[in-house]
């Protein structure tokens, strides 16, 4: 099982440009994965909050494509809090943890890069079953 201090923050590389940067994103090479599945969530209306779930064997990255927003992660004992502003730094999450995206701001889109396809079986949507699995439950 990971704790919220093994999410980590990942600098992508930024190849400028005179009209505009590119940052590349290669699997095994910059993430500790292969991307197996990619979405994105965007036009999140203000106060709203996404995810609040937990992956038993997927990782996430998540990249603030455009705007900003703060992801609250938490592995049933500490919690930790992420501000995400830059589209060249993504935030690892390991599985069994805890996450959260929160205060999104104004046009904000954020990118995930999986390493599994979507499969319902390895989310754990419900927080007293999430500290079960962690073996945490009182």
């Amino acid at each position: 099982m990971y704790s919220v201090f093994e999410a980590s923050i990942i600098t992508l590389p930024v190849i400028q440009f005179r009209a505009g940067n590119i940052s590349p994103i290669e699997n095994s090479i910059h993430l500790p994965f292969d991307v197996k599945r990619i979405f994105y969530l965007y036009d999140i209306p203000g106060g709203e909050s996404r995810g609040a779930h937990a992956h038993k064997d997927c990782y996430q990255f998540l990249i603030p494509a455009s705007g900003s927003f703060e992801v609250q992660m938490d592995d049933g004992v500490s919690k930790r809090q992420v501000f995400l502003n830059r589209p060249y730094h993504g935030l690892l999450i390991p599985p069994s943890i805890w996450a959260s995206e929160l205060n999104f701001s104004s046009g904000s889109v954020c990118l995930v890069l999986a390493s599994h396809i979507y499969d319902p079986s390895d989310y754990i949507r419900d927080y007293s079953s999430f500290l079960q699995y962690r073996g945490l439950d009182k």
